[in-house]
C-alpha cells in the first residue's frame, strides 16, 4: 500500500488542506516541511482517523474536538468534517502465459466524515460515516463494508507502525513504561505484521470443532461415564472460554491502567519538576510567619538602640571626661565630712532649751543668757547661708552617683551595650533580608507552577494503581483456575478416548478428535515456528539497522554493542561485557529514536508488507552524521516514507533530500505572523497553508523571521 493524496476539511487547523505523495519507486521520500505548532501531529490523527475512526484519536476521541477552535458560529454552528485519502495498492497474479507473477495496481479512496455541532462552549460530534471506493477506468465501485476491508489491510494494531509519532514511538523501549505494557505492544505489533493473526482464528476454529464433536459423545447411549466425562469437558470449556475472555479483558485493563499510571505520574514529575504547589504554599506560610517573627524582634531592639541613647550610660560615657574633676572634689568635700552638712539642725535644737551643750545658760531672762542666745542666732544665719551652698555640693555629689564610672568594669558600658544591640540588630537585618528573598522565589516559584492540584494527582495515581493491582490479582487468579482445568481437561480427555476406542460408533467420533488434534498442533506448531524464527529475523535486521544508524555516533559508538528482541518480547541494548543498557538513562535522545525507528523499519521489512511509513518529527534530537545516516538508512529500509520535518531536522539533510525526495511540501500556520511569519498570509482566521516551496525555498508566504538576514 502506498499513499497517494490526502484532503482535509475543518480537521482543527486544516480547513481546506491537500497533500500529495511521492509513489515514485526510486525517490521515495515526502517531505512535509513544518515548523512546530503548524500541524504535523494534526495530519497524522487526521490519517488515522481516516482509516480507523474516534478508536486512533487521542482519548479515542472523549472530548477531543475536530473542529476548528475560532469557527465563526455566525456562518453555522454544525460543523462538517471530513477526510479522504487515496491509496494504491500493488497485487501480484501468477497466469499460465506468465513465467512471473504479474503485478497490477488497484486504486482505492476512503472518506470519512462527521459533523460537530456547537453549543456555547460545548460541542457535539455525530459518529462518523465511512465510504470506500475503489478507483477504475469505469467509475468509483463502492466497498460494503468498509471496515472489514481496513481491518485485513491495515490492521489497527499495526496503526503506530504505519503511522508514528516520533515523541509517542519511544513508547516501545522507553523505561517509564510497565515491562508488561512495551511487551505486549513489541508483541502485538509483530503478530499483526506477521499474519499470526490467521493462524490465530484457525485455533478458534479447530477448537469450535472440537467441542462440536465432544458434544456428539454426550448422544452416545450405554455408557454414562462417557456421558457425564462428554458434559464435564463441555463444561470445562465453556468456563475456559470464559476465564479466557476475563483473562483477556483484565490484562487489557491492567495495561490501560498501568498506561494512565504512567501518565500520571509523569504529569507528577512534571509539576514537580517545577514545584510542589501545596508545599511551596506551606513554605510560603512558614516564611511569611518566620518573616513577621522577624520584623517583631527588629522592632524591639530597635526600641532598644532608641531607649540606649536616653539612657543614663550614654550621659555617664559622654560627660565623665568633663565631670571628673568635680565629681572628684565632690569626693573629697564628703571625705572631709562637709558634705552632708548638719550644723543648723544642732544650734536650732539647742535654742529650744535653756542650757548650752557647754553647760552654760541660755536663758533669755538672764543678760548671760540671752546674749548667748543672741550669739547662737548670728551663727544659725551665718550657718544658713553656708548650707545653701553645700546643699547644692549634696544634691550634685549623690545626684551623679549614676553618672560615676563603674567599678566593676574599665570599659565603656554605653559602647559595649551600643555594639551588642547593633550586633543583634545587623543580624537580624540579614535574616530578614534572606528570608524576604526565599519569599521572592517562593512566590515566583508559584506563580510559574500550573494550577494543578497534585493531592488530586496523587489521590489519582494511587486510585490507579490499586485498579492496576485490582485486575492483576483477577488475572493471576483466573489464570490459576484455568491452569486447573485444563489439566482437568487433559486428564478427561484421555479417559473419554480411553471409553470411545471401546464403542464402534466412539471409532468415528474419536478418529474426527484425532484430526481435529493433528491439525491443532499442526497450527500450533506453524505459530510458534513463524513466531521464533520470524522475530529472530526481525531482531537481527532491527539490530544492523540500529547499529548501522549510530555507526556516525561518537558518543554512542563505544557504549552501545547490540540490541535485541527477546522471546519475551523486550526490546533490549547490550553495552560492554554484555551489560544491559537502560534506554533512559544509557542511551542519549538521538540513540533511543534510532532504536525506535530499526524496529520499525525491521518489522515493516520482515513481514514483506507494502506499506507506508509516516513519521512525525523522527530527527528530533539528532544532530551532524547521526541525523543524516538515520536519514538515509530509513529511505533506504521503507517502501514509502512519509517525514514531517522542521527546519532544524532538515538543517544538514539538504542534500540527502535533493536526491531522494520525490515530493517536498512546505505548510505554514497563518496564526503565527507577525511574531515568526515575515508576511501577512491571506488568511482571516488560523489555518494551516501550503505552498510549493521546497527545503531549500522559501516565499512570501513561509518565509519566517529566523530566515531573514539582521541588517546591519
Amino acid at each position: 500500500m502506498k499513499l497517494v493524496r490526502a484532503r482535509f476539511e475543518n480537521f482543527r487547523l486544516l480547513r481546506n488542506l491537500e497533500l500529495d505523495f511521492s509513489t515514485d519507486a526510486t525517490k521515495k521520500l515526502t517531505v512535509i516541511r513544518a515548523e512546530n505548532e503548524t500541524g504535523k501531529t494534526t495530519i497524522l490523527n487526521g490519517l488515522q482517523w481516516a482509516f480507523y475512526g474516534d478508536d486512533a484519536l487521542p482519548g479515542k476521541g472523549k472530548d477531543y474536538r475536530l473542529h476548528p477552535i475560532d469557527w465563526n458560529t455566525s456562518d453555522t454552528k454544525s460543523i462538517p468534517i471530513s477526510v479522504q485519502v487515496e491509496f494504491e495498492i500493488t497485487k501480484s497474479r501468477q497466469r499460465r502465459s506468465a513465467s512471473k507473477p504479474i503485478e497490477t495496481r488497484e486504486q482505492y479512496r476512503i472518506i470519512r466524515s462527521a459533523y460537530e455541532t456547537l453549543d456555547n462552549e460545548t460541542h457535539k460530534r455525530s459518529p462518523s460515516i465511512v465510504k470506500l471506493f475503489q478507483l477504475t477506468d469505469r467509475g468509483n465501485r463502492p466497498i460494503d463494508p468498509p471496515d472489514a476491508w481496513i481491518a485485513a489491510e491495515l490492521p489497527i494494531e499495526l496503526r503506530e507502525v504505519f503511522f508514528t509519532d516520533g515523541d509517542r514511538a519511544l513508547s516501545f523501549i522507553e523505561a517509564t513504561a510497565a515491562v508488561r505494557t512495551k511487551r505486549e505492544r513489541v508483541e502485538t505489533a509483530i503478530r499483526s505484521l506477521l499474519g499470526l493473526s490467521i493462524i490465530e482464528d484457525a485455533l478458534k476454529h479447530v477448537q469450535k470443532t472440537v467441542s462440536k464433536v465432544n458434544k456428539e459423545t454426550k448422544n452416545l447411549e450405554g455408557n454414562e461415564d462417557l456421558t457425564q466425562i462428554a458434559a464435564r469437558l463441555g463444561q470445562i470449556e465453556n468456563d475456559s472460554e470464559n476465564l479466557e475472555k476475563k483473562i483477556e479483558d483484565s490484562t487489557s485493563q491492567f495495561t490501560a491502567f498501568s498506561e494512565k499510571l504512567t501518565e500520571v505520574q509523569k504529569e507528577i514529575e512534571v509539576v514537580l519538576s517545577k514545584g510542589d504547589r501545596e508545599k511551596l504554599k506551606s513554605d510560603l506560610k512558614e516564611t511569611k510567619a518566620r518573616l513577621e517573627s522577624l520584623d517583631k524582634q527588629l522592632e524591639d531592639v530597635g526600641q532598644e538602640h532608641a531607649n540606649l541613647f536616653t539612657s543614663l550610660f550614654l550621659a555617664r560615657d559622654l560627660l565623665s571626661p568633663i565631670l571628673g574633676k568635680s565629681l572628684e572634689k565632690l569626693s573629697n568635700l564628703r571625705d572631709k565630712g562637709k558634705i552632708p552638712h548638719a550644723t543648723v539642725p544642732v544650734l536650732e535644737e539647742r535654742l529650744k532649751g535653756t542650757t548650752c551643750i557647754c553647760g552654760e545658760s541660755l536663758d533669755p531672762h538672764n543678760s548671760h543668757g540671752r546674749h548667748r542666745r543672741e550669739h547662737i542666732q548670728h551663727l544659725i544665719t551665718e550657718s544658713q547661708q553656708a548650707d545653701a551652698l553645700q546643699s547644692i555640693l549634696a544634691d550634685l555629689y549623690y545626684g551623679s552617683r549614676p553618672l560615676q564610672p563603674s567599678e566593676d568594669s574599665n570599659d565603656r558600658y554605653w559602647v559595649t551595650e551600643y555594639a551588642q544591640i547593633a550586633d543583634r540588630r545587623d543580624e537580624l537585618d540579614s535574616q530578614r533580608e534572606k528570608q524576604g528573598e526565599i519569599l521572592k522565589a517562593l512566590e515566583v516559584q508559584l506563580d510559574r507552577i500550573p494550577d494543578t492540584d497534585i493531592q488530586g494527582l496523587r489521590a489519582t495515581e494511587r486510585d490507579y494503581i490499586a485498579q492496576r493491582d485490582r485486575f492483576n490479582t483477577d488475572k493471576a487468579r483466573d489464570e490459576t483456575l484455568l491452569e486447573g482445568f485444563r489439566k482437568e481437561q487433559k486428564t478427561l480427555s484421555r479417559q473419554r478416548d480411553k471409553l470411545l476406542s471401546q464403542q464402534k460408533k466412539g471409532t468415528r467420533i474419536l478418529a474426527q478428535l484425532n484430526v481435529a488434534q493433528d491439525v491443532k498442533h499442526v497450527l500450533e506448531n506453524s505459530y510458534n515456528r513463524i513466531t521464533n524464527e520470524e522475530l529472530a529475523k526481525v531482531s537481527t535486521l532491527m539490530n544492523n539497522i540500529f547499529l548501522e544508524m549510530i555507526v556516525a555516533d561518537p558518543e554512542q559508538g563505544a557504549t552501545i554493542q547490540r540490541a535485541e528482541i527477546s522471546k519475551d518480547f523486550d526490546i533490549s541494548v547490550y553495552g560492554p561485557n554484555n551489560r544491559t543498557l537502560n534506554p533512559d538513562l544509557d542511551l542519549n535522545g538521538a540513540s533511543r529514536r534510532a532504536l525506535t525507528l530499526a524496529f520499525i523499519l525491521a518489522l515493516t521489512k520482515v513481514s514483506e508488507v507494502d506499506a507506508p511509513n509516516v513519521i512525525d518529527t523522527p530527527l528530533g534530537m539528532m544532530s551532524g552524521h547521526v541525523k543524516q545516516s538515520v536519514l538515509e538508512i530509513a529511505i533506504q529500509e521503507s517502501s514509502q516514507l512519509v517525514l514531517f520535518l522542521t527546519r532544524s531536522e532538515i538543517a544538514d539533510c539538504e542534500k540527502i533530500i535533493d536526491t531522494t525526495a520525490g515530493r517536498v511540501i512546505t505548510l505554514t500556520n497563518s496564526t503565527h505572523y507577525p511574531l515568526m511569519l515575515v508576511n501577512k498570509p491571506p488568511a482571516e482566521r488560523g489555518e494551516v497553508l501550503r505552498c510549493e516551496c521546497n527545503h531549500r525555498d522559501d516565499c512570501s508566504l513561509c518565509e519566517r523571521r529566523t530566515d531573514v538576514e539582521p541588517k546591519s
